[in-house]
């Protein structure tokens, strides 16, 4: 039986882990290395401008996309709701298990506060705590979640999410053009789609080789763009077969290209393999936003792609694909994998 809360379990000094969050020893993370990738970083206010600048971001981003698929980015204009966003995340942890045990996931669901939903006995567990829910469509939303949030959270959170979808759809009108799909082709999908908030919290570990705080994966998602809360690094990512720690820029979001722009461009981009390390003494604390097509619309490659190539993945209502994707455990890119024809 998995603990409530991590955050809980670490206020009184452990020494020995608890059987259910130990990695298995061919996964242990090894954390001597201390290079970290430098992963590219894309400028929004480049990409929205014309002429010259435009050509060489909208060119950089494309071949970003297919080469790393994650990215750093600038200049994305969302800057004076970040810091406030911050401080009220901090509040949220801070609050009583009893208050935040409020919003715990429900048997049968995978909405709400919680650790890693179980899918059998054997299954490791990661060691943070993460609060996840559906946001858009509004009429989604679990009444007992984010309408019962505090109210100052509740608020931040709802003007950040109403920035970054505005953001997250100027970049899907941007990839469209990248891969010369048409514009009305990406609106049509993403336009007020599906998008999903998680907040993580991972506690620090006295032996953070032996746990992971996110198992390898990557996002079923359009994109997600990725809020390092407080500063403290963990993000790794999987590069031509090897695992690298992330530096992030102060003040950059993090985008992760997800499944779904991976089938979307037949295989053209690439969805990044990610996962998250703990640290042995300072908390890392993170908000990602996930952007998905919405609920009626069709998972596929883009029919503006598939006169010229074969389809390389099948496709699926959005609907049915949100329920496959939770329905299983993560495991790398197997999700992806499970797609193909």
């Amino acid at each position: 039986m998995a603990e409530l809360s991590i955050q809980e379990l670490t206020k009184n000094s452990i020494n020995e882990i608890p059987r259910r969050y130990l990695v298995n020893q061919e996964t242990s993370i090894s954390l001597e290395d201390n290079s970290f990738a430098v992963i590219p970083t894309i400028d929004m206010q480049n990409l929205l401008s014309s002429g010259a600048s435009k050509v060489f971001e909208l060119e950089k981003l494309h071949s970003t996309c297919k080469e790393w698929g994650i990215f750093q980015l600038v200049n994305h204009g969302v800057d004076s709701l970040v810091e406030k966003l911050k401080y009220e995340i901090h509040e949220f942890y801070k609050l009583p298990l009893e208050e935040r045990l409020k919003y715990k996931v429900k048997k049968g669901d995978f909405e709400g506060y919680g650790q890693t939903i179980i899918h059998s006995e054997d299954q490791k567990i990661d060691w943070a705590d993460r609060f996840y829910m559906i946001v858009n469509p509004v009429h989604r939303r679990k009444p007992h979640l984010l309408p019962e949030l505090p109210s100052s959270l509740r608020e931040t959170l709802e003007a950040y999410m109403s920035n970054l979808q505005k953001l997250s759809m100027s970049l899907f009108v941007l990839l469209a053009e990248a891969l010369k799909i048409e514009r009305g082709e990406v609106e049509e999908i993403f336009d007020d789609g599906m998008q999903a908030v998680r907040m993580t919290y991972y506690p620090p570990c006295p032996k953070p080789e032996q746990v992971i705080g996110l198992t390898p994966h990557s996002d079923g998602s359009g994109i997600t763009i990725l809020l390092q809360v407080n500063g403290v690094e963990g993000l790794q990512i999987k590069k031509d077969g090897v695992w690298m720690p992330v530096k992030i820029l102060p003040n950059a979001f993090v985008v992760n290209l997800g499944d779904i722009l991976e089938i979307l461009s037949n295989g053209s981009y690439n969805s990044i393999e990610h996962r998250a390390t703990v640290n042995s003494v300072k908390e890392r604390i993170s908000l990602a936003m996930f952007f998905n097509p919405k609920f009626e619309a069709e998972v596929g490659p883009s029919p503006s792609l598939i006169t010229s190539q074969k389809p390389l993945y099948k496709r699926m209502k959005m609907e049915n694909y949100v329920k496959e994707f939770f329905s299983r455990k993560l495991d790398g890119k197997s999700f992806l994998e499970y797609m193909k024809i």
